[in-house]
């Protein structure tokens, strides 16, 4: 992959995270090309790499759009997830050894100094802090990282990025009664305490908390009473 493809499937990939390319949306080669300024071969190249990674689709005749976002696929990805990520964290415990430890506590720590939230979404509210992505992202993966199945590794983080994409949306929504930091520490705690069971049944009640706040948002507004 040339750098210029590089860059723009780099872009590309984040501008869909951040939900900058809402789902559904067209994604047009050549504005993209103007934009980016590349080729029309990069954003070829690029766009089919995400294809294949399912964050954007690919039609016949129609080109390239973002992947859409359903109540059932975020339901099969959350299921699934919640069993491939409890595997993971089970098999970390079970292998849990001081640098898997000091691994966890420093990336909780990272996590809590953080700010989720910054200034300047629209319309001029708070917006999810890149900084806190990226350390929440560490932190899930400082939990599992003892885990001794590469494969399992992967598809752990192949889930994970697909949830990213859903997980963003429940930042517009108010839920200021959830504690995220407070489930972050409660996970770490039980993890550190080797009980696979608790941190197994935190794991599952955190992701799936997160899945009902997208759902409702994900969920199309009831008809108008007559």
């Amino acid at each position: 992959m040339t750098n210029h493809t590089e860059r723009i499937y780099a872009d590309l990939r984040n501008a869909i995270l951040q939900n900058r390319y809402p789902p559904g949306s067209r994604l047009r080669i050549n504005a993209l090309c103007d934009e980016h300024g590349v080729s029309l071969g990069a954003v070829r190249e690029a766009l089919s790499r995400l294809a294949a990674e399912d964050f954007v689709v690919a039609e016949p005749q129609k080109g390239f759009s973002v992947a859409p976002v359903s109540l059932p696929g975020l339901a099969d990805l959350t299921r699934t997830r919640i069993s491939i990520e409890t595997m993971c964290l089970q098999s970390a415990i079970a292998n849990a050894d001081v640098e898997w430890e000091a691994g966890l506590l420093a990336a909780f720590h990272r996590l809590a100094r953080t700010p989720m939230m910054e200034a300047g979404g629209a319309p001029g509210g708070p917006r999810l802090s890149e900084g806190w992505a990226a350390v929440h992202a560490a932190f899930h993966a400082a939990l599992v990282a003892a885990c001794d199945s590469p494969w399992l590794l992967k598809i752990r983080q192949m889930l994970y990025d697909q949830s990213e994409r859903y997980r963003r949306l429940s930042t517009t929504a108010s839920h200021d009664s959830r504690d995220t930091l407070a489930e972050h520490e409660a996970l770490m705690k039980a993890a550190l305490a080797h009980d696979a069971a608790a941190a197994s049944q935190l794991l599952h009640r955190h992701l799936t908390l997160t899945s009902e706040i997208v759902a409702a948002l994900v969920r199309p507004e009831p008809p108008a009473a007559p």
